[in-house]
């Protein structure tokens, strides 16, 4: 057993197992998918800790913990069809690409999206596929999808999200108004959205989506 993957088993046994994350498959992807093939060389030494690892100035992976329990609460099935926004080279869509039957994984972050098709293929997520795009726009003639999955905080969902959702879809997301997230899920129905709070992330704030900043005098 390598390095890193010894690093791997423990981050699953002593970060994921032990906040209630109990779905055999999403363990099991947490288990084979090497997070560090989808970290800079630089940050490595970060790659299975309990912590965010920075991919580029814009993007984040997210910790460990945060993006399993997320992904769990999202309920992904072996037949959804999954929006990853925001995944930077791409670690959340591998994962989710052994959940889902399609990943649709879509960026604007130039340096993932210069790598992620290699890395996701390097992993064998053939049932991914990168899309550069707006992240806020999303993208409305891949849809509607079932699950829509989104890598950091918001403190404002877009309509947008919403709007590609199925009926009975679930969006995934960290939204965040003050110094604390909340991991949400918004699920849509025929009467409306509805919202759940589920636990409380420390995800960071998507550059872009942060709170609007109120005009004064």
């Amino acid at each position: 057993m390598s390095d890193f993957d010894l690093a791997r088993k423990q981050m699953v046994d002593n970060q994921i197992r032990p906040a209630d994350v109990t779905d055999r498959r999403l363990l099991a992807a947490f288990e084979t998918v090497p997070r560090h093939a989808f970290t800079p060389r630089s940050r490595l030494a970060s790659a299975y800790g309990d912590c965010e690892v920075a991919t580029s100035e814009a993007r984040r992976m997210m910790s460990p913990r945060d993006m399993a329990k997320l992904i769990q609460a999202a309920d992904v099935k072996a037949t959804d069809m999954v929006l990853d926004i925001a995944p930077g080279r791409g670690y959340s869509a591998a994962i989710l690409a052994k959940l889902a039957e399609t990943v649709v994984a879509l960026d604007d972050d130039e340096d993932g999206n210069g790598r992620i098709s290699d890395l996701l293929s390097e992993c064998g997520a053939d049932n991914a596929v990168a899309i550069p795009g707006d992240v806020a726009a999303g993208v409305a003639d891949q849809g509607p999808f079932d699950v829509i999955f989104v890598n950091g905080s918001v403190a404002e969902v877009p309509q947008a999200w919403f709007d590609q959702l199925a009926d009975g879809g679930r969006l995934a997301v960290v939204v965040r108004s003050g110094p604390a997230g909340k991991a949400t899920i918004f699920t849509k129905s025929a009467s409306g959205i509805g919202e759940r709070v589920v636990f409380d992330a420390n995800a960071s704030l998507l550059p872009g989506f942060e709170p609007k900043t109120a005009f004064q005098l």
